[in-house]
């Protein structure tokens, strides 16, 4: 996730990342990766987390720990980590800056919740190209989802680098062999 999150962010928007506020949701392995990542693009990086162990650590690595719910108005970027459900809900997309970004590349595709936007009473979706779809709320302000809340580094770019992917199925191979 460390170098497919900012593949998929960046050939889906074309943006520079440097200079925006991104929100990693979640702070365990993919999240590290993935904080870290956007912190070498340059962006200012917000943590939410609920595990105080988890949260610690991003603490101490020099990140800022927030809630979601203070993050909503601050972030630029929205990436969910976690594998869990509901980890950004209407209420959040709603008070969301305008063309605020929201991914997902966390382990599961429900951590957004992209059926209550799609049903969100006077939204209007406009396809942007390919996987990346803008959603105008009736107040006037707007979010882009990529890959429909789906894996962003599998949607909107080609995954984990090969050698990355050959590395862990060894791994597994390897931990398979010694159990």
């Amino acid at each position: 996730c460390r170098e497919s999150l900012a593949d998929g962010i960046k050939r889906a928007t074309d943006i520079m990342i440097a200079g925006k506020v991104v929100v990693v949701c979640g702070y365990g392995d993919v999240g590290k990766g993935c904080a870290h990542s956007m912190r070498s693009y340059g962006a200012r990086v917000l943590i939410t987390e609920i595990d105080p162990i988890c949260a610690l650590q991003a603490a101490m690595e020099g990140f800022e720990v927030v809630t979601i719910e203070d993050a909503c108005t601050e972030g630029n970027i929205f990436v969910t980590t976690t594998g869990n459900i509901d980890i950004i809900c209407i209420g959040h997309l709603e008070k969301m800056k305008d063309q605020a970004i929201v991914c997902n590349i966390g382990h599961f595709d429900n951590e957004i919740q992209v059926e209550a936007l799609k049903q969100y009473a006077g939204i209007k979706c406009v396809n942007i190209k390919s996987q990346v779809d803008r959603y105008y709320f009736p107040d006037g302000h707007s979010i882009i989802l990529l890959a429909d809340g789906r894996l962003v580094n599998l949607g909107c770019a080609t995954g984990h680098p090969s050698f990355v992917m050959s590395n862990s199925f060894t791994n597994q191979t390897l931990a398979q062999i010694e159990l």
